[in-house]
Order: structure tokens, then C-alpha cells, then sequence
């Protein structure tokens, strides 16, 4: 296998996530989040102090803010705005949300501030039986709402669907349903464990991997939707076709900062914000307040976990035909599944890399077979 090149942790992010409250309206069996019945709001200065090198870069390359929770909707327009106004006009801003607070008011809010709209839901009503109120009840209704009044101003979105249990025949029908929901890209998790939730996602090779080739020939079918995960897999398969495999990977790890709604930073996964470990304390880099984001990106490595997580993806590298592809394990799956950071292979690479990728290559040999019969 070739060597990737990838080393290290890069000193400039691609983004940062920002969490503007801990609460989230709604209780969805599968999230990780262990604070989401709490409303811990972000202080404006946790943000200007962001601002300041984000700003700086940029004005340098690319660089967005990702508005994420809880739900940062149940922080309101007010707090929101007040949060982004330190940010300059060179950064971008999207925002993670459940969709069911979206009334007019938001969208007029998302125009004016041109910020990007990426909204959960796992399906038809009946898929999204996981999505439930603080009451127990079912979202949909409430998040189908929020996205026709996204529609209906024009808004465009994207779309982030968790899936249970991939099998074959439900593939298609998800894709079906989001390409008549009307978003323009669409990304797929496979059910995570992770953070405070426990449940197996153990699911049987055979059934994950159909699930994959079936979805990438539903896209092929008709695809007029951005699939990221499809994409990113025949993009690679072309480098690998190329010869060029090694060089899609970046040079270094993106630290993707999380900035909690206190200040303090977590790195490379932000699932891992609000846990601590025995032997490594809770797994944060700094404080905003304290010490500002790009010294706190320049000394990365000195924190403690970190070290073992490098170790980690220097063994994926060693051991793995797949690297090239993933580019190692994610900090956050490996800790949750593994109770370590240099653990190799999980679920999570199993489910969302490995069958990913397996699939893709089984539906190209699978079309190929029927061209030539």
C-alpha cells in the first residue's frame, strides 16, 4: 500500500463547530449528546474570542462555521445573531438542525444572514420513530413542516439521515424519498456508538454491504442529489484507477475544533466533548477565554489523549488495505467501541468505510456484468 503522507495535525482547521446551547427540543434514542436536556448558552465572548483567528484565516482560504447543538435553534434569532456577529464576511456559516422550529421568521433569519441549512430526518414518517419530543412523541410532522417552509422560501438544503439497521430494500426507498424532499445533498450515517449512547451497531457484513450497492444504484439511477458518501467512494475508486490514491488524503489531520458553549475546546471529534476518561481527564485542549484558538491548535499534540489517537492511525496505516480510503479510524469511535484512542478497526469503519466502499465496487461489477450479458 502506498504511504498517504499523512502526518501530524494541521495548525488551520477546514472549520470549527460552535455550540451555540446544550438543549435540544427533541430526545432521539441514538444521540450522543449527554447534555441535551439542559440549556447552557454561550456567552458572545466565547465567540469573539473564536472570531479572531478565524477571521484571519479566513481571509486567507475557505472557512466555515458550523452552528451545531443541542439544537442551536433553541437558542433563538437573537442570541444567534449576536453569536455571529464577531465573524467577518469572508466566513461561512451553516447550521445543524432538526428542522422543527423552522417557522418563516428562521428562513427570513437564513436569508439574511446567507447561512447554510443542513437538516436531520431519517426518512417517511415511519423511519423516524427514533425521533421523538422531550414528551415522547413522534418529530415528523413538526420536522416535515420546518422543511416545507424551508422549500417554500426558497432555501436550499441539505439533508443528514442516521439509518438504524441498513439491510437491502431500504435503500432505495430512502433515496427515493429525498429526492422528493427536494434537497440537493444528502449524507448517510450508519447508527454510531458512541457518547451516551450504548446500543450495538454490530450489524451482519452481507446486509450493510447490499445496503451500500443498493443505494449507489438508486443515485445512478436518477442523480440529480449530491450523495456524499457515494461520491467520495467512486472518487477514490478513480484515484485507485489512476494511480493517485495516495494523494486525495490531506497532508495533515484536520483538527475540526469544537467550541463548547463554555469556551473550552475539544479536537478531532466532537462527540467527545462533555466526557472525561480515568486515565486522560475530560479531553479538552483549552479555553478560548483562557488561551486563544490558533495557540491552542499549535500545541495540539501536547494533549495527553491525542498522542495515543496518532498512535492509533499510525497502526490503521500499518495494518489496514483501507487507509487510503478513511485515513484511519475517528478519534470519537475508536474511544466509545474500544475504550482507547489506538484501538484499529471498529464498527463504525466496518459499517461506514469498509461496506461503503465494498458496496460501491459490488454494484460496479454487478452493472459491468449486465453491459456485457
Amino acid at each position: 500500500m502506498a504511504d498517504s503522507g499523512m502526518r501530524g495535525i494541521a495548525t488551520v482547521p477546514a472549520y470549527v463547530v460552535m455550540q451555540p446551547t446544550t438543549l435540544c427540543n427533541l430526545d432521539c434514542s441514538y444521540c450522543y449528546l449527554p447534555f441535551r436536556a439542559i440549556d447552557k448558552r454561550m456567552p458572545v465572548a466565547v465567540a469573539e474570542a473564536v472570531a479572531e483567528p478565524v477571521n484571519a484565516w479566513a481571509r486567507e482560504t475557505r472557512f466555515s462555521v458550523v452552528w451545531h447543538g443541542g439544537e442551536p435553534l433553541a437558542a433563538g434569532r437573537d442570541a444567534l445573531a449576536a453569536l455571529m456577529a464577531p465573524f467577518g464576511p469572508e466566513v461561512e456559516h451553516h447550521v445543524q438542525t432538526n428542522a422543527t422550529l423552522i417557522d418563516d421568521a428562521w428562513c427570513e433569519f437564513f436569508t439574511a444572514h446567507d447561512m447554510r441549512v443542513s437538516v436531520s430526518v431519517d426518512g417517511p414518517r415511519e423511519r423516524n420513530g427514533e425521533r421523538v419530543t422531550r414528551g415522547g412523541r413522534p418529530a415528523y410532522d413538526r420536522i416535515a413542516r420546518g422543511v416545507e417552509t424551508l422549500r417554500r422560501h426558497g432555501i436550499p438544503y441539505s439533508a443528514l439521515c442516521v439509518v438504524g439497521e441498513p439491510h437491502p430494500g431500504l435503500a432505495t426507498e430512502l433515496y427515493d424519498y429525498f429526492l422528493a424532499l427536494g434537497c440537493d445533498v444528502l449524507g448517510i450515517n450508519v447508527e454510531e456508538q458512541e457518547g451516551v449512547n450504548k446500543r450495538d451497531n454490530g450489524f451482519p457484513a452481507e446486509a450493510v454491504t447490499a445496503f451500500w450497492a443498493e443505494l449507489c444504484a438508486a443515485w445512478r439511477r436518477d442523480p440529480r442529489i449530491h450523495l456524499r458518501e457515494i461520491e467520495l467512494s467512486l472518487r477514490y475508486a478513480a484515484a485507485v484507477l489512476d494511480g493517485t490514491a495516495g494523494a486525495l488524503l490531506p497532508r495533515e489531520l484536520d483538527p475540526i475544533p469544537t467550541i463548547a458553549h463554555d469556551g473550552s475546546v475539544v479536537l478531532l471529534s466532537p462527540e467527545l466533548a462533555g466526557f472525561s476518561d480515568p486515565r486522560y481527564g475530560d479531553f479538552v485542549s483549552g479555553n478560548v477565554l483562557e488561551r486563544g484558538l490558533d495557540h491552542i491548535l499549535a500545541d495540539a499534540t501536547s494533549t495527553p489523549w491525542i498522542g495515543e489517537f496518532l498512535a492509533g492511525v499510525e497502526a490503521c496505516r500499518d495494518r489496514c488495505p483501507y487507509f487510503e480510503f478513511c485515513g484511519g479510524a475517528h478519534a470519537a469511535n475508536r474511544y466509545f467501541e474500544h475504550g482507547r484512542f489506538d484501538g484499529t478497526e471498529t464498527n463504525h469503519c466496518r459499517n461506514s468505510k469498509i461496506r461503503l466502499l465494498e458496496g460501491v465496487l459490488h454494484h460496479a461489477r454487478d452493472h459491468q456484468r449486465s453491459a456485457a450479458g
